[in-house]
């Protein structure tokens, strides 16, 4: 796999965008050109089942006449296709009403510096390698045991990609970036037992991945610790999120902090700046420049520099995540989290891994899967479909399924009673086992 076009090409297209733009009229403008290349994989049952390579291109320009927006995109990224597009977000201005709140970041709001994160590392492999890849990591997931007697499949992927930003203050920064997978899905069968798990690895680095084999024989010893799963009695118990369970249960309190959430007031959230939301224990870092980290980043999606912050201290909310269009709306100033949180960093509270935890619970509810979307973001309510583990004496007793836990995100987050040590680092919340001191069961 290789990136068509060479960095200095595709910066020259988001320039050509923006200079476009001004001369036609444009009061503000800014331009993304990305370029993108990628290899996937499936196997299922010993046979290649998907095989694809994907090459994408495009450049999305928005312009701003006196208060007015337009944008457009094209996947050509020849000059005449490129002004064409620039032509037509300026049509499409002058039938759009104006809003006071549009426009650009500030200019001073421009980052200056660029740090280097080291996030691109492609992949040398092809297709065959891929296959074999895939094919290693199914077997090992079919060996744990003859009860694993179906494969939704094991996936390879490998992708690189690279883009440039652009606006008439005169910014332009862009880099070069790479994601790469394996994963895989099983099913195990015991009389009219059935259960399915999977797992999977992902990094910027391919060396950085989990080997085939592991991958696959953890996703088949977690479906098989899944089988004869039985429902709980009603009740109110401790409840114990594992890291990958965890990291969607705190990312609903940070949605809530979302500049676009919190104008809308669509936010259980509202004015939760300064106040104690969270336990004292609970601590949250946005820090975009972790080396190698998938959402790191030098800039955010308007070209404003980042920098680490805290988000949550001792449980009290100390800041939002706002572009320059939501910092406007709110009075407030860009976060430079225009496209969102960067690497979340929740930080432990012990030394505790998930199995400590257990201990320390003593008797409650282990989740390792969580389904449905039963969150309110307006008001806090929160349940949820689950399955996992019910532990006793602080060691698994037996597997769970068809339950629902519930509370309101309010009181759950102020009952966060420990994290653990072991952090998931595989997505941008880097956060360990979380355990809740008490929450709504409804089973049976």
């Amino acid at each position: 796999m290789s990136l068509a076009l060479s960095s200095n090409a595709l910066r020259d297209v988001a320039l050509a965008a923006i200079d476009h733009a001004k001369r036609n009229g444009a009061t503000q403008a800014d331009a993304e050109a990305t370029q993108g290349s990628g290899l996937n994989v499936t196997v299922r049952m010993g046979e290649l089942e998907t095989l694809e390579h994907n090459v994408d291109q495009s450049v999305g320009v928005t312009v701003y006449v006196d208060g007015r927006k337009g944008n457009a995109s094209t996947g050509d990224l020849s000059i005449a296709a490129v002004k064409a597009t620039v032509e037509k977000a300026l049509a499409i201005a002058k039938y759009t009403s104006p809003d006071p709140f549009a426009g650009l970041a500030d200019a001073e709001l421009m980052a200056t510096q660029f740090p280097e994160l080291d996030l691109y590392h492609p992949w040398d492999i092809d297709a065959g390698q891929a296959i074999t890849l895939a094919k290693t990591c199914e077997e090992a997931g079919f060996a744990v045991d003859p009860r694993i007697d179906n494969s939704e499949g094991a996936s390879v992927s490998a992708s690189e990609s690279e883009f440039f930003y652009a606006n008439s203050h005169g910014f332009v920064g862009g880099y070069k970036g790479s994601a790469h997978y394996l994963g895989a899905s099983f099913v195990a069968s015991d009389g009219d037992a059935m259960e399915r798990d999977d797992w999977y690895t992902s990094h910027r680095r391919a060396s950085a991945l989990e080997d085939a084999a592991s991958v696959g024989r953890r996703a088949g010893e977690r479906s098989i610790a899944r089988l004869h799963a039985r429902k709980l009695p009603t009740q109110t118990a401790p409840v114990l999120l594992d890291p990958s369970m965890a990291a969607g249960f705190i990312g609903h309190g940070i949605s809530a902090l979302f500049g676009g959430s919190l104008y809308r007031k669509t936010s259980f959230l509202l004015d939760s700046l300064n106040k104690p939301i969270f336990s004292e224990c609970v601590n949250i870092v946005d820090d975009p420049h972790i080396r190698e980290a998938y959402a790191s980043s030098p800039f955010d999606q308007e070209g404003v520099r980042c920098s680490k912050r805290a988000i949550v201290e001792a449980g009290v909310v100390r800041g939002y995540f706002l572009s320059a269009y939501s910092a406007r709306k709110l009075n407030m100033q860009s976060t430079g989290n225009a496209g969102g949180n960067h690497n979340l960093i929740i930080a432990p509270t012990t030394q505790s891994d998930l199995k400590a935890l257990a201990k320390q619970m003593h008797r409650g509810l282990l989740v390792t899967e969580l389904m449905g979307q039963g969150v309110n973001p307006v008001t806090g309510d929160y349940s949820r479909g689950a399955a996992g583990f019910w532990i006793e004496n602080g060691e698994i007793a037996f597997p769970v399924s068809e339950v629902t836990i519930a509370g309101n995100l309010l009181d759950l987050y102020r009952r966060i009673a420990a994290i653990g040590s072991d952090v998931d680092r595989r997505g941008s919340k880097w956060i360990g086992s979380v355990l809740i001191d008490q929450m709504q069961i409804a089973g049976s």
